[in-house]
C-alpha cells in the first residue's frame, strides 16, 4: 500500500454494492444539491486508512488530479491528504500557506457537505486561529456557492473547540436567514457547539433571535437543552 499513489489506491477499493446507497444519501438526483456527483462506494474509514498510508509521498500535482476528479471519494481523499500535509508542516509556515492557497483555489470541487465538514476547520480554521479571520466572513457573506458559505461557518469549529466562540456567533448572524437547509443546519450545529462551551451565551444569543430564525437552525441549536425547555423554544414561549 505504501508504494501506491493516492488515486490508484482509492480506485482499488471500489465497492459497487455501496454506490447506490451513497448516491441517494448525498442527494445526487436531478435538481438535488449533489446532482451528478459520482461515487465509488468507499466508506470514510477506508479512505482515511488509505490516506494515512500514502499521504507522505503524495505531491501537489497528484492532489490536483484527485481534487478535480468527478469521483467523490477521490476528492475526499485529496482533502484528507491535504490536512495531513498541513498538520505535519507546523514548522513550515510557507508549506502550510501552500496548503491553504490550494484549498481556497479548489472550492469549486469541495462541493458536498461532507467534503466541507471534514476539511475546512482542519485547514482554514487551524490556519486562521491566530490570524485575521476576515476571510471567513467574506466566504459566508459573498461565497459563490452554498459550499463556500458553509466553509465560512464550519471553519469556526476550530475556534469553538478552543473556547473561542465570538466569530461563530457573528458569522451565524450573517447566515441567519439563509434559505438553504444545508446552511441552516450548519449554523444550528455550530451554535449548538458554542452552547457546549458556554450555554448561557447561547441562550442570550437566542433570546432576541429564536422566534425569527429558521426552524431548522433553531432545532439544531437547542438540541442539547432539556426537553421541557426545548419545547418552550419551539412554541415561542421562552
Amino acid at each position: 500500500m505504501s508504494e501506491e499513489k493516492l488515486y490508484e489506491a482509492i480506485l482499488s477499493h471500489r465497492d459497487e454494492s455501496q454506490v447506490a446507497n451513497l448516491s441517494r444519501f448525498f442527494k445526487t438526483g436531478k435538481g438535488e444539491y449533489g446532482e451528478g456527483d459520482q461515487f465509488l462506494g468507499i466508506k470514510v474509514p477506508v479512505t482515511r486508512a488509505i490516506v494515512k498510508s500514502v499521504w507522505g509521498s503524495t505531491t501537489f500535482e497528484e492532489l490536483e488530479r484527485c481534487v478535480t476528479s468527478p469521483l467523490h471519494e477521490i476528492r475526499l481523499a485529496a482533502l484528507l491528504t491535504l490536512i495531513q500535509i498541513f498538520k505535519h508542516a507546523k514548522k513550515e509556515p510557507e508549506k502550510q500557506k501552500q496548503c491553504v492557497d490550494f484549498y481556497l483555489s479548489h472550492t469549486a470541487h469541495i462541493n458536498n457537505w461532507d467534503l466541507v465538514d471534514l476539511s475546512c476547520y482542519e485547514i482554514l480554521g487551524a490556519w486562521l486561529f491566530d490570524k485575521d479571520r476576515t476571510l471567513l466572513y467574506d466566504l459566508a457573506q459573498n461565497g459563490k456557492t452554498i459550499w463556500e458559505q458553509r466553509i465560512g461557518i464550519v471553519s469556526t469549529m476550530k475556534f469553538v473547540r478552543n473556547g473561542d466562540i465570538d466569530d461563530t456567533f457573528k458569522i451565524a448572524d450573517i447566515l441567519s436567514h439563509h434559505p438553504h437547509d444545508l446552511i441552516q443546519k450548519a449554523v444550528g450545529w455550530l451554535l449548538r457547539e458554542c452552547g457546549k462551551q458556554k450555554e448561557d451565551r447561547l441562550k442570550n444569543y437566542l433570546k432576541d433571535r429564536y422566534k425569527t430564525m429558521p426552524r431548522t437552525t433553531l432545532r439544531y441549536a437547542i438540541e442539547r437543552f432539556e426537553e421541557e425547555e426545548r419545547r418552550a423554544y419551539l412554541r415561542g414561549e421562552v
